[in-house]
């Protein structure tokens, strides 16, 4: 029997719209010219090695694990089936994912892009400040603020596939409440005039949601160059988020619960890479601590003395 990547596809439904397309993607750009016209009886490890080695002469590991990930599915349900005794793409040797270094930005850059950005403005800041996934910001509504007690509650994700926007749960299928500075409240309060309850705080109407405008010439990538800051996107935001909240003394599992992280574990891995300008500061705020207790007076007067 040939590989039938369609009825593999056809199972996927638990995949949420914005995850379905590159798999989709994947199967139709690598792995069908490839391996469509194979039998699953047919296919031999070797052949699966050396077809990695081939992708990764010309795409970027993302993309290879991506098409790897489809044809091992497929052959895994083959064995599951018991058309294979075993998964002949398990083992191979795959490319490493290089992790993209985090780009974190200070409260006065922050302050720069948000006012190139103009009427988005309010945009930047909750991203930068609040930590939302793109989707999750301009998927929310005005009823989703609450204005008294310093919170936007994240109850869906506006993705965007192709030239359709996908509205559904939060990754993860979690909702969560968010604390936003007291500062914010006033530029949320304008983005929110003349809006009714289920209308997009960031958007037009109940329907017309912000779009990213990734290209050169968009919106962003001209503020980014307007305020003079390295190369960034909006999900950089996030890192921003967490930086600033390191800064503040915040601890691992309350940004766990503000990013919507699965763990607190998966925050600190995500994050190990905070700057040492961070961990000063978390140094010299326990130092502060520490200088205000008895021991750390009587340290402070034998240190004078000595000197």
């Amino acid at each position: 029997m040939a590989l039938s990547g369609a009825e593999w596809l056809a199972h996927q439904s638990h995949l949420k719209p914005s995850s379905l397309r590159p798999v989709e993607s994947a199967w139709r750009n690598h792995v069908e010219p490839r391996w469509g016209r194979r039998r699953v009886t047919e296919i031999r490890h070797s052949e699966v090695q050396t077809w990695v080695t081939e992708l990764t002469s010309k795409r970027g590991a993302s993309t290879i694990l991506r098409a790897y990930g489809v044809l091992a599915g497929i052959l895994d349900v083959a064995v599951k089936d018991r058309r294979l005794v075993r998964d002949q793409a398990r083992g191979v040797n795959l490319p490493r994912k290089k992790r993209r270094e985090h780009v974190y930005l200070d409260h006065d850059q922050v302050s720069a892009l948000a006012e190139a950005c103009g009427e988005r403005g309010p945009l930047v800041l909750i991203l930068a400040y609040c930590g939302l996934r793109w989707g999750e910001a301009v998927g929310l509504r005005v009823k989703d603020l609450d204005m008294l007690r310093r919170r936007i509650n994240v109850t869906v994700n506006a993705v965007e596939v192709g030239s359709r926007i996908e509205v559904g749960t939060p990754k993860s299928h979690k909702r969560r409440s968010v604390p936003f500075p007291a500062s914010l409240a006033g530029p949320l309060a304008v983005s929110c005039v003349g809006k009714g309850r289920d209308d997009l705080v960031f958007g037009t109407g109940a329907d017309a949601h912000a779009r990213r405008s990734q290209n050169e010439h968009g919106w962003f990538p001209v503020a980014v160059a307007a305020a003079g800051l390295p190369r960034l996107t909006p999900h950089d935001l996030r890192h921003t988020t967490a930086s600033l909240a390191v800064r503040s003394g915040a601890n691992m599992k309350a940004l766990q619960r503000m990013l919507g992280h699965a763990s607190a574990a998966m925050t600190l891995d995500v994050y190990a890479d905070l700057s040492d300008d961070d961990l000063d500061a978390v140094a010299a705020r326990r130092d502060d601590g520490l200088a205000r207790t008895v021991v750390g007076k009587m340290w402070a007067e034998s240190t004078s003395r000595s000197a």
